[in-house]
């Protein structure tokens, strides 16, 4: 146990003293929610929830779409 708080203790050490790594790690979240949030929401519709009712339905087509050769 006192290994697992020496290395969380490595860390937050590590990040107090960061520079320039808090604005960079402030970057890259924001990205990360522009990206998994924001794009979701206008490019990635829910298909299979808007054209079959149930999960069998859903499964179904899935099959048969990875199945089936591309014409």
């Amino acid at each position: 146990m006192e290994t697992v708080k020496n290395i969380f203790r490595f860390y937050v050490e590590g990040f107090k003293n960061m520079t320039w790594g808090k604005n960079l790690w402030l970057i890259i979240f924001i990205k990360v929610f522009i990206m998994f949030a924001i794009l979701k929401l206008f490019f990635f519709s829910d298909f299979l929830g808007s054209q079959f009712e149930n999960d069998s339905q859903k499964s179904d087509y899935v099959l048969e779409q990875l199945t089936t050769p591309n014409k």
